[in-house]
């Protein structure tokens, strides 16, 4: 990094969707944070935190709340990149279900309810910001996310990573719970040899060693997991030369219980020995 260049971090996304708590990890990592800031304002703010702090990271938090201003960020963002600065942009998302569940059990309006329902609130703001979504660097989906699982997956994406090429979320989930909405590549290992249906197995996870054996002893899944582990590596120079540091991976079986968990902990552990630094998460195991 030059000595003028800057870190800097776009926080946004749907309203009720975790930017209080990712701000404060932020923090917590030594980030400077500045909320709510009008969009015309973020450059010259940047440069003001950094002369004055010292900080050479800064986040910056714009959202719906801005209102019509908020319709100059993709200026603001260009000018950012054109001063030099490192800027990646981080979305906070989440389903309609869980943010209106979020909004109904706080008992906050949301900042576009006016006459319209709650419900019809989400869906504007998710149409309003769905450019600044797919422009977005990394997508933290945060609807089956506690606090604390918030903080870890904001850590992980923006502690001190000068030692790091890419990073990747390895996540297994079920295909009858729904292809997660923050994946960038999604397997189909519904190919395989399902456990389920081994009575010794079907209670057990892919966790169990022996549910693990039996997934990754075909030929098939060694052949898939190694040339899936080329994939990453095929596309890694190319994500990283367009700005994009972070990866999630979803891998699905029926249920999110034996095949996606077992595939998913052995592709991580050949990532891990290319030099990716992979977080592993498994969506849906227990909900059964």
């Amino acid at each position: 990094m030059s000595e003028s260049q800057i870190d800097v971090i776009l926080v946004t996304g749907m309203s009720g969707a975790g930017r209080s708590t990712a701000t404060r990890a932020l923090e917590d990592i030594g980030w400077f944070v500045v909320d709510n800031l009008p969009p015309t304002l973020m450059t010259n703010v940047v440069d003001y935190v950094a002369q004055r702090t010292g900080s050479r990271k800064v986040a910056v938090v714009a959202d719906v709340r801005g209102g019509q201003l908020f319709e100059e960020l993709r200026e603001s963002l260009a000018a950012i990149k054109t001063a030099g600065h490192d800027l990646r942009v981080l979305f906070l998302e989440a389903g309609d279900e869980a943010l209106v569940r979020r909004y109904e059990s706080s008992r906050r309006p949301h900042p576009l309810q006016r006459d319209d329902s709650l419900l019809g609130a989400v869906q504007r703001e998710r149409s309003l910001l769905s450019d600044l979504r797919a422009d977005a660097d990394i997508v933290i989906d945060t609807s089956n996310l506690n606090v604390h699982e918030l903080r870890r997956s904001i850590e992980a994406s923006f502690g001190d990573d000068d030692h790091v090429a890419l990073r990747a979320t390895v996540m297994s989930f079920g295909f009858k719970y729904g292809i997660p909405v923050d994946a960038d590549l999604v397997a189909d290992l519904r190919f395989l040899p399902n456990p389920y249906w081994d009575p010794e197995l079907k209670d057990l996870t892919g966790l169990d060693a022996a549910v693990n054996d039996y997934v990754v002893a075909s030929e098939q899944a060694q052949e898939f997991l190694t040339k899936y582990a080329e994939l990453i590596d095929l596309v890694e120079d190319g994500y990283l030369r367009e700005g994009k540091r972070f990866v999630t991976i979803a891998m699905g079986c029926t249920g999110g219980k034996h095949r996606s968990v077992a595939m998913a902990e052995n592709l991580s552990a050949r990532l891990v020995k290319s030099g990716v630094e992979v977080r592993v998460v498994h969506r849906d195991l227990g909900r059964e």
